[in-house]
């Protein structure tokens, strides 16, 4: 289980007990109470066997080095621990978070590979999550520690995909911005749809007497504090002879606007069944916005920055639902 520490003095804890049982790689006493007294400020993430565990096993810290870039500050699991998948949980949730955090760009400094076994398998897992080489700078740690940048591209789709989750929480009080929300809309256009017969359209709503009116029609209420909201309609018209694609039309670009939502730096939740029940909240929705008659409300997006801080859901393992060839 990871969790987000915001407690200094327990940051600090876990830092100690877990770097001085690893003196592989942390046997010099100077970086290593740096590493433990720098925690205290850093975004802090640590690993527990279950839920109600007290005692972390691994944790990992961040540190923010530009207007666009953060590190892998410092990372740690315990021996005993290795290779049971707890250092690459604590990387997807920092990167989740550094992507949450609008970073572009996330790198790690170690030694190069070849001087050391230890850090030749600490490298090997910073390649397996996705890190690049940069560069090496043997004057930073001298000739016989050259180090090692590697460097990773928070922005990229793969990163983006992986870190899209659905929203809940309460949204930042801070409007989106016009082209922001034109950016979003135009990846929702851009999605392919059956016979091209674009069957999907969206209405961007910004306005807050609008968007009061929206709310009001939520029941239970959601997405109360977003500043803004993209409201997905859809044509059931026939794509190819009786056959309509409509739901997969805007399917496609529902997933395209939450992908770029992300990318972007806000939050979302696809709200669908919550307005398409049987009280047909989306009617109401569509009244307000004067959708026309042969076109239907199927799903809110709200749009903002996250007030509150989440982590993604855990996922099966890629190998319970990934095979090759054949399901045997």
């Amino acid at each position: 289980m990871i969790r987000f520490i915001t407690d200094k003095k327990e940051k600090q804890a876990i830092t100690r007990a877990i770097l001085e049982a690893l003196p592989e790689w942390f046997e010099v006493e100077e970086s290593r109470e740096g590493y433990i007294r720098d925690s205290a400020e850093q975004p802090f993430f640590a690993a527990f066997e279950d839920a109600s565990s007290t005692k972390a096993v691994g944790f990992l810290a961040l540190k923010q080095t530009g207007a666009e870039t953060v590190e892998l500050a410092v990372m740690g699991v315990l021996k005993d621990h290795h290779r049971s998948g707890i250092g690459r949980k604590l990387f997807t949730a920092a990167r989740d978070y550094a992507i949450q955090q609008g970073y572009s760009f996330m790198q790690v400094k170690t030694v190069r590979t070849g001087m050391y076994e230890d850090y030749d398998i600490t490298n090997a897992f910073y390649k397996s999550v996705g890190f690049k080489e940069l560069e090496v700078i043997e004057v930073l740690w001298g000739p016989e520690n050259p180090c090692q940048i590697y460097v990773m591209n928070l922005k990229s789709m793969q990163n983006i995909i992986a870190a899209r989750h659905s929203y809940r929480g309460a949204f930042a009080d801070e409007k989106v911005p016009r082209e922001d929300l034109t950016a979003i809309a135009s990846a929702g256009m851009d999605a392919p749809s059956g016979c091209n017969k674009q069957t999907t359209s969206v209405i961007v709503v910004d306005d807050p007497k609008t968007l009061g009116k929206i709310k009001e029609t939520l029941d239970p209420p959601v997405a109360q504090t977003a500043p803004a909201m993209i409201v997905v309609l859809t044509k059931r018209i026939n794509a190819y002879r009786d056959r309509c694609f409509a739901v997969q039309d805007y399917s496609a670009a529902i997933e395209n606007m939450l992908l770029a939502i992300v990318e972007l730096g806000y939050q979302s939740c696809w709200y669908e069944g919550h307005i398409t029940d049987e009280d047909r909240i989306c009617d109401k929705i569509g009244e307000i916005l004067s959708v026309p008659d042969d076109m239907d409300v199927v799903c809110l997006l709200p749009v903002g920055k996250a007030a509150d801080e989440f982590h993604g859901p855990s996922k099966k393992s890629f190998s319970e639902r990934v095979k090759y060839n054949t399901w045997g």
